[in-house]
C-alpha cells in the first residue's frame, strides 16, 4: 500500500466509502455507546486494527462517547493507510 498523499479529488472519492468525515488533512468519526464499557471495548478492537497496521488514530474517550482522528503524521496529510484503516474501523460497527 502506498504512502503517498492523496490528492483532494481521490480524498473526495475516498470519503463516498466510508462512514468518516473530513476537517482539514484529518479523517474524523466521532461514536457513542451505550456506556463506558461498550466504548472501551471498541477503543481495544480499533486499538488491535491500528497495532496490526502499524498506523494509530488519535482517540479521544468520554465515558460513552469516542472520537477518533487520522491522518499519516509524516506525510502531512492523508493516505492510502488512513483510508484503509477507516474502512477497517468501519466494519467494526457502530456504537
Amino acid at each position: 500500500m502506498a504512502r503517498d498523499l492523496l490528492d483532494p479529488e481521490t480524498v473526495q472519492r475516498e470519503l463516498a466509502g466510508v462512514k468518516w468525515g473530513l476537517d482539514g488533512h484529518h479523517l474524523v468519526k466521532d461514536l457513542t455507546f451505550a456506556d463506558f464499557r461498550e466504548a472501551m471495548a471498541f477503543v481495544n478492537r480499533v486499538a488491535e486494527l491500528a497495532e496490526e497496521r502499524n498506523h494509530h488514530p488519535d482517540i479521544t474517550i468520554s465515558w460513552n462517547k469516542v472520537g477518533l482522528r487520522l491522518t499519516t503524521h509524516d506525510r502531512g496529510g492523508l493516505t492510502d493507510f488512513d483510508f484503509d484503516l477507516a474502512r477497517a474501523v468501519d466494519r467494526l460497527g457502530e456504537g
